[in-house]
């Protein structure tokens, strides 16, 4: 409390912290986006793949031989008065029950897909969506031949009008930057739709 107290007198502003998710299939780049854009070091809990019969498919994702098995967290400064704390999700359904401990308390979630296999995002999708949870898909195109637009990618998807789908490296900071301040002004559009329907 003295801490916030000395920084109220010294005249210095206090951010505003919001909570974001990062969700998504298996070995879509969860852990590659909060890396590659988070300011501190990011907190990650990557474990070797196991070697259990059909406990973890990675179809389209060879090469991949670890996972997120908790979450991942970052922390990006967006204005002197805006921080964002990044949570990303566990991608495989044996870890889904900790999504609604990570969930609470958020703003809005980023759904991280690659087009070689989409069909790996409708689970968070559907789990924004059942929660009124806002949401913006963000399509990693990294390493990746099979490129579509927004456009396609959004009927694909079934979202619903408005949603915002954008394409990005989730390696490039810039980028994925990018997105999470296209997920923070989606919100900001909402919330004001909403307010002016009152």
């Amino acid at each position: 409390m003295d801490s916030v107290r000395s920084d109220r007198t010294s005249g210095s502003r206090i951010p505003v912290a919001l909570k974001i998710l990062i969700a998504g299939g298996f070995g879509v780049g969860k852990t590659t986006m909060v890396g590659s854009v988070s300011e501190i070091r990011p907190l990650q809990t990557e474990e070797i793949l196991t070697g259990a019969e059909g406990a973890d498919d990675v179809s389209g994702v060879e090469g991949k031989t670890t996972t997120t098995v908790t979450m991942d967290f970052g922390r990006i400064t967006i204005t002197e008065d805006l921080q964002l704390y990044l949570f990303g999700t566990p991608g495989q359904d044996r870890f889904w029950f900790l999504w609604d401990e990570l969930s609470q308390g958020a703003l809005g979630a980023v759904v991280l897909t690659d087009t070689r296999r989409l069909a790996d995002c409708f689970p968070s999708i559907d789990y924004f969506e059942q929660r009124g949870t806002p949401f913006v898909v963000a399509v990693n195109t990294f390493d990746t031949e099979h490129r579509f637009g927004p456009e396609a990618v959004a009927r694909a998807l079934d979202l619903d009008p408005g949603v915002p789908v954008v394409l990005f490296d989730a390696r490039d900071q810039v980028a994925a930057r990018n997105v999470l301040i296209e997920l923070v002004e989606y919100v900001a559009r909402r919330q004001y739709a909403a307010a002016g329907s009152r």
